[in-house]
């Protein structure tokens, strides 16, 4: 059966499987990837046979884990911007990409090994995160906020590059610098 043609998850299904997505990322932070399963499924209040009925693998596990928080990066920019003027919407947004960044570098190694078998851990991510971006970057231009010369795709090249030298959370504070001194470089001057 394909992806596609998936039944729905039942309302208590579907908070389980996000109770245990939940409690995976704060696990798989504090105790590494290769934390016992069963800790998990005790963190998110469910047994291991419901764990293993939605994540049949580790490497199931992670990779949702991985698609879900690209979702919430994602889902956070509309989110943001019903929230906050564009400017701060889009500064706001650029720490949630932050720590979004930082969770994967955790998982990094497992997930190359998830593609290295033939999975694709990342599917759209990139295009995601790109869309969450754009309409962050529209928003902003069209409040005036920032200049109109810049692509979205510059400051996603910025971003990676900030994460890729300062994602370690020792290096947050210099990320943040470094996000702050970007930004500032995108504000429109009078």
């Amino acid at each position: 059966m394909n992806e596609g043609t998936l039944r729905p998850l039942r309302a208590d299904a579907r908070r389980n499987r996000e109770k245990i997505l939940t409690a995976a990322v704060h696990v798989f932070t504090t105790q590494g990837l290769d934390a016992h399963l069963e800790r998990i499924a005790k963190e998110a209040g469910v047994g291991s046979a419901t764990l293993y009925r939605n994540f049949p693998t580790r490497e199931a596990l992670i990779e949702a884990v991985y698609r879900n928080e690209v979702a919430h990066l994602c889902e956070a920019a509309p989110a943001l911007l019903g929230q906050k003027p564009p400017a701060e919407a889009l500064r706001a947004w650029t720490r949630l990409f932050l720590d979004y960044v930082t969770a994967k570098y955790g998982m990094i190694d497992a997930l190359r090994a998830i593609a290295a078998t033939g999975g694709n851990p990342y599917g759209h991510s990139r295009e995601m995160i790109q869309a969450a971006i754009t309409s962050l970057m529209d928003a902003c231009v069209a409040a005036g906020a920032i200049r109109t010369d810049i692509q979205p795709t510059d400051l996603a090249a910025a971003l990676e590059g900030i994460a890729l030298t300062s994602a370690s959370a020792e290096h947050r504070p210099r990320a943040e610098r470094l996000l702050d001194l970007t930004l500032d470089g995108l504000t429109v001057r009078p």
